[in-house]
């Protein structure tokens, strides 16, 4: 499964998506991560969505 992100400006247009596939973190933690670059009006920026499930480190690990 993946996440799909929208960024968008404060009147809603959307100005960019990025696609956060899965993840198991270092820390056993799950979640989903994507990085990459994203253009909005001519300029480049380099963006990063993390989400990580509350809960979800194991046992052993905290």
């Amino acid at each position: 499964m993946a996440i799909i992100a929208e960024i968008k400006n404060t009147e809603g247009k959307v100005l960019g998506t990025m696609t956060l596939p899965e993840k198991v973190f270092k820390t056993g933690s799950r979640g989903f991560y994507a990085n990459g670059k994203i253009e909005i009006e001519g300029k480049r920026y380099q963006a990063q969505i993390q989400l990580v499930e509350i809960g979800s480190k194991p046992e052993e690990s905290k």
